[in-house]
């Protein structure tokens, strides 16, 4: 705390801090400190910079935040204790937001890639906020303004290669786009290069070290945020029941977690988070396997779940209509001995998802609860209790996401790993783009090779006009 400074005899430092303790070597009054006015500023510049010995303790503690319930709900749930009002303002705005999730599903896979850029937006606005709460004192240049510019340029980068890889026959009809999609990485080299050059020229004296500290804050969040929504969109392109498994395995652990922590728990799980126990952590496991396996057995009947989310040019949407893979279609299997004799059967019906959805269940409540984790110990490092105050009871978004952000890491290396194979509808789409020569080559190519492996066979036609055999080709 920052009594501790005054203590060791510091007076106010610059900006109305508390001036550091004379360091380890130094005496107050020796010949370390002298009055001379060059002395001292060498002093300050190396208080502003030495951040490496701060401690825990001299980081400022942030202003708590508003308390934003609703007043009607303060004045319904005034009669009950803070813990049971707590409970009551969690599960209204849960059951709120998860109405709000159903309805943006109805409405398609757009507006739920718009929902996943506004969270990571929210999400990348709350961290920057406490790095900029923490250090206001400081007023770093450009610190907030070249944070924004950064994320706008990751953004372009990121986004453009999806319209790249899934947009490619809209792109072809418009020759402006063809310019920015075919120099697309350099110009987002060059947009970075720029906001590069930019927090270069603003650096200043004093505030060297803090600038570089800022300026990995920022690539470190744009590193939670940006790069995992954009998995999050890639894994929704897969198919809609990629998305929605996975999310809702997170929301169930993280509610039922919850539930059983409040009535049942007896036994802290980890330091970081005191009201976390053994006895929830081990409740949401059960709670959000079952779960996983009856939401992927619901979902996988349906095509506008399980299809691969794709643009149609000729009606401009994206469509989700095809004929549902392997995964998602009912498949027997035997039975172990002891289920059979428990059962009473010898096999059983479902479908493969199922089994692919007890491992993404798994890491949401084993893994994904460590995401959790590390945000409770950033939080605790700068003595916040939440990210912000968005949502009464709840926190921030990033209070909300923090969990999300892994999943959606582990749902894409999954994917990549043991599920996806070649995509010919994306060979096509650019193939398209080609120009006719490379196209014919490619064409060319692949009949001679299909005749080499005998999928098509040549045979042999008369040449009409000068009665010459030719070769031709048939499956």
């Amino acid at each position: 705390m920052w009594e501790l400074r005054h203590r060791g005899g510091g007076g106010p430092g610059p900006g109305g801090e508390a001036a550091a303790p004379p360091r380890e070597g130094e005496a107050a009054g020796g010949d370390h400190e002298t009055e001379s006015t060059s002395d001292k500023e060498t002093d300050i510049d190396d208080r502003y910079g030495d951040l490496d010995s701060r401690t825990d303790s001299d980081i400022p503690e942030i202003p708590p935040s508003l308390d934003r319930t609703p007043e009607i709900l303060k004045k319904a749930l005034s009669g009950l204790s803070s813990r049971w009002k707590n409970w009551w303002i969690r599960g209204i705005l849960t059951l709120t937001m998860i109405s709000l999730f159903f309805l943006i599903i109805y409405m398609g896979s757009f507006m739920l890639m718009l929902l996943v850029l506004s969270i990571q937006v929210k999400c990348f606005h709350e961290i920057i906020t406490i790095g900029y709460r923490v250090y206001h004192s400081y007023d770093l240049p450009w610190f907030r303004t070249l944070s924004w510019y950064f994320l706008l340029c990751v953004n372009y980068f990121f986004y453009g290669e999806t319209v790249a890889d899934y947009f490619a026959t809209f792109v072809q009809r418009e020759e402006q786009l063809q310019f920015l999609i075919r120099y697309h990485r350099f110009i987002s080299f060059a947009l970075y290069l720029a906001g590069f050059c930019m927090f270069v020229l603003s650096l200043v004296k004093k505030h060297y070290r803090l600038q570089f500290y800022m300026f990995a804050w920022t690539h470190v969040t744009l590193l939670i945020t940006v790069t995992q929504s954009h998995l999050v969109i890639q894994n929704l392109f897969e198919g809609m029941i990629w998305f929605l498994v996975p999310i809702s395995s997170v929301i169930c652990n993280d509610i039922a977690a919850y539930i059983f922590g409040f009535f049942f728990g007896r036994t802290p799980l980890i330091k970081l988070s005191p009201k976390k126990t053994w006895e929830g952590f081990i409740g949401g496991f059960f709670s959000t396997v079952i779960f996983g396996f009856i939401a992927a057995y619901l979902l996988s009947k349906y095509q506008y779940f399980v299809c691969p989310v794709e643009y149609r040019s000729d009606v401009n949407s994206f469509v989700t209509e095809c004929e549902p893979s392997e995964l998602f279609q009912l498949q027997s299997y035997s039975l172990p001995p002891f289920l059979k004799a428990v059962l009473r059967r010898e096999s059983v019906s479902m479908y493969p998802f199922q089994i692919h959805s007890i491992a993404l269940s798994t890491f949401a409540s084993l893994i994904g609860p460590f995401g959790g984790f590390f945000a409770s110990g950033f939080k605790r490092a700068f003595k916040i209790k939440d990210f912000a105050n968005t949502i009464p009871g709840h926190g921030g978004i990033m209070d909300r996401f923090d969990c999300q952000y892994l999943m959606a890491t582990f749902v894409h290396v999954y994917i990549t790993s043991f599920i996806r194979g070649p995509n010919p509808s994306k060979v096509l789409q650019q193939l398209l783009v080609l120009q006719p020569e490379q196209q014919l080559n490619i064409y060319k190519t692949l009949k001679t090779h299909l005749i080499e492996k005998g999928i098509l066979q040549p045979t042999l036609k008369t040449d009409g006009c000068c009665g010459q055999l030719v070769s031709s080709s048939k499956a």
